[in-house]
């Protein structure tokens, strides 16, 4: 399920319950022992009784009360890049498939409209990290690829075509606390572990758990914020632990390594089979 899609149903579910303020950003946080005022790029200054900063990895809010990014972030070593793909790419809208080679991974992706191709790689040079330079991540793409057959060309040319495709490093972000006075983080924000495309996953898991503690202790939001962070921090903590070891997994630098990848690949897919017949048969 695409992230676009997931923001249309809880958008859907929400806005008869929540204000939203679209094409927008914070700009300035100023907290006090009764609340934050909060500037905005677009809108009118505001004061809330808490913020919740759930922008993701680059979060604004984290920078703005926590510090800069480098303090928290750790790269991977690779890259991740997508474009949207039309609606006949993929033969089986049910089916992921997906080409590995030393250093790079392609995956054709189907979702409910627009399928996406999906880059995962590690560069010959170091990247420079610039979210804007879109002309540097086409040019990075292209000669990551360049020997990859299959249908690498077709992919890397939708890549070239797209006016804004999505590139980033990949990575993960470490926050020793998550709550600072009345600023609190969430999801990747806080605590991202850059693998798998769970991040969203977690962040409504941890929006749950945050709620709840909330509800439980009204006018207490220290103690919420650390009881909210203890529980999640229980879910993260192992995939962080791993994300090295899942790294190098899911794109081996050598052929050794992929042919070691693959057959734990299989050896899972004969437990998950073996399992559902088990379950199916009770």
């Amino acid at each position: 399920m695409t992230r676009a899609d997931l923001s249309e149903v809880l958008h859907r579910s929400a806005r008869s319950e929540a204000e939203f303020l679209f094409d927008d950003t914070v700009t300035a946080l100023d907290q006090d022992g009764g609340g934050v005022d909060v500037t905005f790029r677009r809108s009118a200054p505001r004061r809330f009784d808490l913020v919740v900063g759930a922008d993701g990895i680059h979060s604004t809010v984290r920078r703005l009360a926590f510090g800069p990014e480098r303090q928290f972030a750790s790269d991977l070593g690779l890259y991740n890049a997508t474009v949207p793909l039309e609606p006949d790419a993929v033969d089986d809208p049910s089916e992921m498939t997906m080409l590995t080679v030393p250093n790079r991974m392609l995956v054709v992706h189907p979702s409910r409209t627009t399928p996406l191709a999906i880059f995962t790689f590690r560069a010959a040079q170091l990247v420079p990290h610039d979210r804007k330079n879109t002309a540097l991540h086409k040019r990075t793409v292209a000669d990551a690829y360049a020997d990859v057959r299959w249908r690498a060309p077709e992919l890397v040319a939708a890549f070239l075509d797209h006016p804004a495709p999505f590139f980033d490093p990949l990575t993960t972000i470490r926050v020793p606390s998550w709550s600072r006075g009345r600023v609190v983080l969430l999801g990747d924000a806080a605590a991202a572990t850059a693998l798998l495309g769970d991040g969203s996953s977690m962040a409504m898991a941890g929006a749950y758990a945050l709620a709840e503690e909330l509800a439980d202790r009204p006018g207490e939001h220290a103690h919420a914020f650390a009881a909210y962070e203890s529980r999640l921090r229980r879910e993260v903590g192992p995939r962080q632990r791993r994300v090295g070891l899942l790294s190098r997994l899911l794109v081996p630098r050598t052929r050794p390594g992929l042919a070691v990848r693959n057959a734990v690949g299989r050896a899972v897919g004969r437990t998950n089979r073996a399992t559902s017949r088990e379950a199916a048969n009770r």
